[in-house]
């Protein structure tokens, strides 16, 4: 008899993710999660997919909680070479590590600032509810936001991330889109 549950891991490693509203950074902060949540399960199948303008399954399922760990601390925003928050990605790909022909016991955690750029996100959601995967958020950020920080090739801080018409951009945490897709996935 089965016990434990598959849990995809969707974690935004968009440059939005570098703000530090949330101490160290909203990604490092979202790595310490990670390892907070891995301490706690015993026995559950954990994979791990990063996104941003696309997403990559960077780990399959696995009980192997400390090479999971291992992946994690190599995670930059430029592990994903294409900028964005694409939510609705991240989520077929975390579906597509499931097996096919088990219904119950799947869980996608989507670790993110809610900073989505399309639409279709909260559908998708509904749509792996429908099929008996769980999806739940997880948001880094706060609602006042931060500066994004633009970093040089030794890893200081030179400059903040500007808009087109040279204005700082801010960075803030979309609670209701986090809330709508939890909710639409029965999270």
């Amino acid at each position: 008899q089965r016990k434990g549950i598959d849990v995809m891991i969707a974690l935004d490693v968009s440059k939005s993710m570098l703000s530090q509203d949330i101490a160290p950074s909203r990604l490092e902060k979202s790595k310490l999660l990670i390892q907070t949540l891995l301490h706690k399960l015993d026995g559950d199948r954990v994979g791990l997919v990063i996104f941003a303008g696309n997403a990559y399954l960077q780990m399959p399922l696995t009980v192997d909680y400390s090479s999971l760990m291992l992946y994690l601390r190599s995670i930059t925003t430029n592990s994903v070479p294409t900028q964005g928050t694409i939510i609705t990605e991240a989520l077929r790909q975390s579906e597509s590590a499931f097996k096919a022909t088990e219904k119950k016991y799947k869980a996608v955690i989507v670790i993110t600032d809610g900073e989505d750029h399309e639409e279709n996100a909260i559908d998708m959601a509904e749509e792996l509810a429908s099929d008996g995967t769980k999806v739940f958020t997880v948001g880094v950020g706060t609602p006042n936001g931060g500066t994004i920080p633009v970093y040089d090739n030794n890893g200081r801080i030179v400059d903040n991330k500007k808009d087109e018409n040279g204005q700082v951009i801010i960075s803030r945490m979309n609670a209701n889109m986090l809330q709508a897709l939890a909710k639409g996935g029965n999270g």
